[in-house]
């Protein structure tokens, strides 16, 4: 059964895992750029702000980026973050439930960290053991991150819904899919695969409603709620399937459930 799930699988990861999926998906938005901090901050964007349909995430995206002068990396190392002028493309910017405020929070971060780091990997990298069986550690400390870096941060109360953390119990699917974008390596165009301290066999599984629905459906997952313990499960399974690259099955789950429908 589980040879057959597996062909299965590996099927539709072939069929979804392609440079055709780029066009209609936000990875579309970091592909647009070659320089890696480029990448990191489109990239990171793009899965922030990955709820809702994907044509709206990419729309709402290339307003982000027009503001930034579709030139993520200079504008955070060199805007004037407390000046009007600056704040003025971005007035009234919203996704969703995410709005300018919680686009000024996160400027001020990402000035932050590259003032003092080449790349964003540390951001998540950093607070890791070299033994940790996943990145349940990377995310979790990568929200005190955000909201600690400085006093004002702290007191930052919006922004806090649009970063998930595992200790909240979260499935941290926006963040688990940005990290499958930077980390993963192979040779389909798809994923970046640039950071390198991160292992493929550490990442998490991005549990949305698509990918939960199938996997229930395929009998690989049984928790009801889609949160943190439900993504474990899964990848767990996946490891079953690949211990080295159990993300990748994300391709499968994902365009089964949001393209065909399954």
């Amino acid at each position: 059964m589980k040879k057959d799930l597996k062909a299965f699988l590996d099927s539709k990861l072939n069929q979804f895992n392609h440079v055709s999926f780029i066009p209609d998906d936000p990875i579309l938005i970091p592909h647009r750029f070659t320089k890696k901090q480029d990448i990191e901050i489109a990239g990171f964007f793009a899965a922030i702000l990955a709820w809702g349909t994907r044509k709206g995430i990419i729309n709402s995206c290339n307003k982000l980026l027009n503001g930034m002068n579709n030139a993520p990396y200079d504008f955070i190392m060199n805007a004037k973050l407390d000046d009007q002028k600056c704040y003025q493309p971005f007035k009234g910017f919203v996704h969703r439930t995410f709005n300018d405020m919680d686009l000024w929070h996160l400027f001020n971060f990402l000035q932050y960290h590259y003032s003092k780091e080449t790349s964003l990997e540390t951001a998540f990298s950093k607070w890791m053991n070299p033994a940790d069986e996943n990145i349940e550690n990377a995310l979790t400390g990568f929200h005190d991150y955000v909201f600690g870096y400085n006093e004002e941060a702290k007191e930052e109360k919006h922004c806090r819904k649009h970063i998930a953390t595992p200790a909240k119990k979260s499935a941290c699917k926006r963040l688990n899919m940005y990290l499958r974008w930077m980390v993963r390596k192979d040779n389909k165009g798809v994923d970046f695969g640039i950071w390198q301290n991160i292992h493929s066999s550490q990442l998490i599984c991005p549990l949305d409603v698509h990918v939960a629905r199938v996997a229930r459906k395929l009998n690989i997952l049984q928790r009801t709620q889609d949160d943190w313990q439900a993504a474990l499960e899964l990848v767990n399974y996946l490891k079953q399937l690949d211990v080295n690259d159990p993300v990748k099955y994300d391709y499968a789950l994902f365009g089964l459930g949001v393209i065909e429908k399954y």
